[in-house]
């Protein structure tokens, strides 16, 4: 028992070394293409089309990839949602000239596809390696994994910002190819390959849950990153520097810190919220939490439409939404490896984020679209419309008791 607890240790850490990599890039790859298209002169809502495909195929590639992690384990897909982020980074390695609408589109649909097929095949993977009876040790690791990602990914902002200060795009996305390219010859050789393959080989409907609990749980995710998203993407970091003045160094130092301390609420949440074997989260828990953050979202919404103060209430509310929303986050993280079939677990877990990358699909669209139109208030108030939406759908979702009856 402990050889096996031992090479599944292992294996954790490895999927985990992978996904840190991975997720370090594709933050600084956001915030280089945000940042540097703004400097070219880009609308907010041509930056925003810019991520459009990465968004949309993420969608796709959740439901697929989801289907070919369970028919051919998750070592595979998550060694292809590596090569493909270094092509991504490569074909971005071009002169100014050739960087069209049209081809940076096509860099981020690559991009989309290559992260959420990691993040997919990272999520999927934890259930294969922790047994079905350790609730609260399952949620813990979902944690940490979750938690240390988004951390990294708020790295990967300020490294962004940096490396386009210091030694500009080009050479910002040729280091991260070239980093990336090491970290998947370690993975070929250190990941097995039955890792969430599934013993009965599912058809290409399944792709699509059929449970109550998974269907209703990613309606809330989805709504939930939608109001993350429809201010936090491109309306926030362009507004800090056109309206405040800031430089690339301070937006992207800024929303790395908020990042990484999300990151770190994440990975604490079972403290927080209770993680033991008896008082493991349910769907109580997940009202609770969006309900909150609805009230919060409404403060930050207000305080900025009357423009009291408006700096302290974007630095210290944004402190607020993210401690409250990594909650919220690592609450749904747990809730839909729990809720997951344990034989093809990559098919629930890939339907899930499917949903988390059509809110981000919105959110994205809307951040550009809504703050060109009407400003940084009414991308709020968007994303205060989504958190109620969340809280209204979570009333659904099951209790402890229920669940065990």
């Amino acid at each position: 028992m402990s050889v096996l607890l031992a090479k599944n240790i292992r294996q954790y850490m490895l999927v985990t070394f992978n996904y840190w990599n991975f997720t370090i890039t594709d933050g600084a790859l956001r915030m280089l293409v945000v940042l540097y298209f703004h400097d070219l002169g880009y609308s907010t809502l041509e930056i925003a089309s810019l991520f459009l495909f990465y968004e949309f195929f993420g969608v796709v590639t959740n439901l697929v990839g989801g289907f070919l992690g369970a028919r051919l384990g998750l070592n595979k897909t998550m060694n292809l949602g590596l090569l493909m982020q270094i092509v991504a980074l490569t074909m971005l390695a071009v002169p100014t000239a050739w960087l069209t609408i049209s081809w940076v589109m096509l860099a981020q649909a690559l991009s989309g596809i290559a992260k959420d097929l990691n993040k997919m095949s990272a999520k999927s993977s934890i259930k294969s390696l922790v047994p079905e009876q350790q609730q609260g040790a399952l949620y813990k690791w979902v944690a940490v994994l979750t938690g240390s990602k988004n951390a990294l990914k708020g790295v990967g902002f300020f490294i962004g910002g940096l490396l386009l200060s210091l030694v500009g795009f080009k050479y910002a996305v040729v280091l991260m190819a070239g980093i990336l390219t090491l970290v998947l010859i370690g993975s070929l050789y250190g990941l097995e390959g039955d890792l969430g393959k599934a013993k009965n080989k599912p058809k290409f409907h399944d792709i699509f849950s059929k449970s109550r609990s998974i269907n209703i749980l990613s309606a809330a995710r989805m709504f939930l990153f939608g109001a993350r998203d429809v201010w936090f993407v491109v309306a926030l970091p362009v507004y800090l520097g056109s309206v405040f003045g800031w430089d690339h160094s301070w937006v992207g130092g800024f929303l790395a810190s908020w990042v990484i301390a999300y990151g770190l609420v994440q990975s604490i949440a079972p403290k927080i919220t209770g993680g033991s074997e008896a008082g493991v989260p349910d769907g109580a828990s997940a009202l609770f939490w969006a309900g909150l953050l609805a009230v919060i979202t409404a403060g930050i919404a207000y305080g900025v439409q009357i423009e009291w103060q408006p700096e302290l209430v974007i630095i210290l509310g944004l402190l607020m939404f993210g401690a409250v929303f990594a909650i919220n986050s690592s609450l749904h993280s747990y809730l839909i490896v729990s809720y997951a079939k344990g034989d093809g677990v990559s098919l629930d877990v890939g339907f899930y984020y499917m949903a988390n990358a059509m809110g981000r699909l919105i959110g994205t669209i809307l951040s550009g679209w809504v703050f060109q139109i009407a400003g940084l208030a009414a991308c709020l108030w968007v994303s205060f419309v989504f958190i109620v939406l969340t809280t209204l759908i979570s009333i659904q979702l099951p209790s402890r008791r229920h669940q065990a009856a």
